[in-house]
């Protein structure tokens, strides 16, 4: 992938890989047979998307090992699925990839679609090994030091994230550079700077609707986690006017509302969208703040999506499942549990949060230490989890 298409597509895929271990989609389904009927779709043969994807398969049925054409492809299925919601896209994104899948000096481009099908696995280890590949031989290539930026933050490696954004200065449009490091600086004592710079890279013209998009997200969540209710409903609303449908926003924007206990907005907004587990225990807690008939049912369908994924040895629903057992089963400390195996993942204020929230179920001071020793270190900016911290004594018992 030359240096004009990394940065053409620079958003294309740092924005599927920005925020995706926040919502999590289900386990791909993989089918025992050739024959087996998945699921009936009904789409039109004259739309421009089908047809080339139908244009793309058709080559890599007669050559497998098409380099752009996979590419192009499995581009186009990760897109899909983090506009729809459907892992199975991205097992299918896999499987186009995988006459190069196990090469270790696979070309740059399926290391980067590989290392963003990892990040969405949490293989953070891996992915990072994919990008830092990409970047011994090819310095300039913006799109993996975004990726790469995006999962330091999500393990909370804030320094080094910021170490991974800093080239983006000289390598990727500014907007692009700010809204990578306004977002670390967000969440690190310097929120009100980080608004107001990325308020006015929205200026810009030029930009995207994907890139005003991210920057309309990024700002919604700094409003959020300062308290400021009217920017961050702004913000959301100006988000989604732009008419991308986007599964991040949608679950951030869920929760925002569940936070400000409109749950009958969140049954509106996620009745149809329910193939990602994350939206679907959105949509089972605003059930059960309505006592909706349904929540019964959800819930038994998320539990049964959580077990699965338990017997599959899979550690991608863990922050989900903590977040389902502390507010739907009201099992704490299993919540608490779940939570510490989560923190040893990732470390975004949510899961900061599920931690703080679990271990005040089960009246237990010691497994919260960290998580405030973290947020003291880093200078988090987050209302909510202030609050959450000042309810622990300030001394080990």
């Amino acid at each position: 992938m030359g240096r004009l298409r990394i940065l053409s597509n620079l958003i294309m895929v740092g924005w599927l890989a920005w925020n995706q271990p926040s919502l999590v989609f289900g386990e791909p389904y993989r089918p025992q047979h050739n024959e087996q009927v998945l699921e009936r779709l009904s789409v039109k043969r004259t739309d421009p998307v089908t047809r080339e994807l139908s244009r793309l398969r058709a080559t890599l049925s007669r050559q497998p090992e098409h380099l752009d054409a996979a590419v192009s492809l499995a581009t186009k299925l990760i897109e899909q699925a983090r506009s729809d919601g459907d892992p199975r896209l991205l097992g299918q994104a896999q499987a186009i990839l995988a006459p190069w899948w196990n090469q270790t000096d696979a070309p740059p481009a399926v290391l980067l679609l590989r290392a963003t099908i990892r990040q969405n696995a949490h293989e953070f280890d891996l992915a990072l090994a994919d990008l830092d590949t990409i970047l011994n031989r090819h310095p300039a290539n913006a799109q993996a030091r975004l990726t790469k930026a995006s999962i330091l933050q999500v393990q909370g490696r804030y320094d080094e994230a910021r170490r991974a954004c800093q080239p983006l200065l000289r390598l990727a449009a500014r907007h692009v550079a700010q809204t990578c490091l306004g977002d670390i600086a967000g969440l690190t004592g310097h929120a009100k700077e980080s608004r107001e710079l990325l308020v006015a890279s929205l200026e810009r013209p030029g930009l995207s609707l994907r890139e005003r998009l991210w920057i309309l997200t990024v700002l919604a969540e700094m409003a959020g986690r300062a308290g400021d209710i009217q920017a961050a409903e702004k913000h959301f609303s100006a988000a989604r006017d732009l008419g991308v449908k986007d599964q991040y926003l949608l679950g951030v924007y869920a929760d925002f509302l569940l936070d400000q206990d409109r749950a009958q907005e969140v049954v509106a907004l996620l009745q149809r969208e329910t193939n990602a587990d994350g939206l679907l225990l959105r949509l089972t807690l605003a059930e059960q703040t309505l006592h909706s008939p349904a929540a019964k049912g959800h819930t038994a369908e998320l539990a049964a999506r959580f077990a699965a994924g338990r017997a599959r040895g899979s550690s991608v629903h863990v922050r989900e499942e903590a977040r389902f057992a502390l507010a739907l089963l009201h099992e704490p400390q299993k919540a608490l549990t779940l939570a510490q195996d989560n923190w040893k993942i990732q470390k975004e204020p949510w899961d900061a949060r599920l931690l703080l929230e679990s271990a005040l179920a089960v009246g237990n001071w010691n497994v919260a230490r960290p998580v405030i020793d973290w947020l003291n270190r880093n200078h988090v900016e987050d209302l909510r989890l202030q609050q959450l911290a000042a309810q622990f004594p300030k001394e080990t018992p």
